[in-house]
């Protein structure tokens, strides 16, 4: 799966090095991690990747002179692929899905399904964006809600909470700035404190630091990082690279996430297995599947036994997949062929910055953006300064990506909430732009800015601290302040 990721995506997905220092303290040795590289080369036999490196303590600090040397026993260098944005993924998949005839319903609701002596005949939900309660009904459904499986299950009265076929852990991860001593390759170190396994990732012009894993049972809705584990991620990091010197104030941002993995009652959450389930519901109900488990890599493996697995409840023979081989609408032929001509023939006023990123994030569909700003001098703009965003890749968020809120747009089309300020900086110009671009009026404005600025609450962003305080007339803090909504 991650070499058709490699073919279907070239512009998201990219290889990753990896090395996996070894040190005196750790369970396994280098004999037994050489013995599992070797495994990994071995089933993966027709990968376009590099096979594995082991490296002496002189070699490992020689490749990776920041690693701590006391203890350190000898390295592994392995490779891996790294998906930096799996929201720009989702998009393009959802893109593909359209062209194909799919209908997407962005902001919808499921409040309950519908059955009829016992055999599913669809769903009944809300459209948030304008209250009104919709219909859809079909012979199939599946459930694939994440980690609000059981909850769509217990609320139709199918499955008892009680009895969930969920067991969610949460995962936890801090950005940094690059620091020093910070690794060239991306490390996978066992923690010193609980030999725990935790990256500490280069990623979009940062570093990407996680993850923790525990069980979860608070609010689905809103999942924040602890400050435990924000200090518990800088630690070990400080361990493993001591010229660090992390703090608390190092940390741009922290995000944390939900794993729908089976339910399993005690026992280690490393123990719980990461395979992915499609659970179907007969006899109990006839034409419910619910999704239980998986993971990233997988995900087109997955989806398509999901429909392989609807063509058998429809008595209905299916054509054979072409999502491993098809490329995603934004895959160019070369990527470097494509970004080379993209520079090459970009007009004066797109700074090769904003090109770049531009390709970045929307490969070769970076050309529909720069012509939505050909037709329109305003959206020439740059918005985030931390990313050189241009406003046209504001409006063709919602114009082109479905995106139906200001956050869509920041934290899940343009990616700029993940740039070090956490978009906060782009903010002002991200309200010209949906002004200027899409007509919204002053009290959308401050609307959609104080929801945005509650949601953002729950990355813990340094950037806040800005937002917090008084500023000048005519940014951000003024929309959110002296709108029809305030931030309060």
């Amino acid at each position: 799966e991650r070499e058709r990721l490699l073919h279907i995506a070239p512009h998201l997905v990219f290889p990753l090095p990896l090395t996996l220092p070894i040190y005196d303290y750790h369970r396994r040795g280098a004999l037994t991690i050489r013995a599992g590289m070797v495994a990994y080369d071995i089933l993966s036999w027709n990968k376009t990747l590099p096979r594995h490196r082991m490296y002496s303590r002189a070699g490992a600090l020689a490749h990776e002179p920041g690693l701590n040397p006391h203890g350190l026993k000898a390295a592994a260098r392995y490779y891996d692929a790294q998906i930096v944005f799996p929201e720009r993924l989702s998009v393009e998949n959802m893109l593909d899905a359209v062209a194909l005839g799919a209908v997407v319903r962005n902001r919808a609701r499921v409040d309950d399904l519908i059955l009829e002596a016992g055999v599913i005949r669809g769903v009944r939900f809300e459209d948030e964006a304008t209250g009104e309660r919709l219909t859809a009904r079909g012979r199939t459904l599946v459930n694939v809600a994440g980690p609000w499986v059981d909850r769509v299950l217990g609320e139709a009265g199918i499955e008892p909470l009680a009895n969930p076929l969920l067991g969610v852990t949460k995962g936890t991860h801090i950005v940094v700035e690059p620091f020093p001593g910070a690794p060239s390759d991306a490390l996978y170190i066992e923690a010193k404190t609980d030999g725990r396994p935790y990256f500490v990732i280069p990623w979009n012009s940062l570093y990407l630091i996680g993850t923790t894993d525990d069980r979860y049972t608070g609010d689905l809705d809103r999942v924040v990082p602890t400050e435990d584990e924000v200090a518990y991620l800088l630690n070990e990091t400080n361990i493993a690279i001591p010229d660090a010197n992390l703090n608390r104030d190092s940390v741009c941002y922290a995000y944390a996430g939900l794993r729908p993995l089976p339910h399993q009652r005690g026992g280690s959450e490393s123990a719980i297995t990461r395979r992915h389930i499609v659970h179907d519901h007969a006899p109990k109900v006839y034409g419910l599947l619910s999704i239980v488990g998986g993971k990233l890599t997988t995900y087109r493996n997955l989806s398509e036994q999901t429909v392989d697995k609807v063509g058998d409840l429809l008595g209905v023979k299916l054509p054979r997949s072409t999502t491993g081989t098809e490329p995603l609408p934004g895959a160019p032929d070369s990527p470097g062929a494509f970004s080379r001509d993209f520079h090459r023939t970009r007009p004066g006023w797109l700074s090769a910055r904003s090109a770049s990123y531009l390709v970045s994030i929307y490969g070769s569909r970076a050309s529909a953006v720069v012509d939505l700003a050909e037709r329109e001098a305003s959206l020439r703009e740059v918005v985030s300064p931390a990313t050189g965003l241009i406003a046209a890749a504001v409006v063709f968020s919602f114009t082109d990506e479905q995106a139906a809120t200001l956050t869509d747009a920041v934290m899940r089309r343009t990616m700029i909430g993940y740039a070090a300020d956490a978009g906060f900086g782009a903010l002002d110009g991200v309200a010209r732009a949906v002004s200027q671009g899409l007509g919204w009026d002053d009290a959308r404005i401050a609307h959609e800015l104080a929801a945005h600025r509650e949601y953002m609450t729950r990355f813990l962003p340094r950037a806040l601290e800005y937002a917090d305080s008084e500023a000048p007339a005519g940014n951000y803090s003024s929309y959110v302040r002296h709108g029809a909504v305030t931030a309060n």
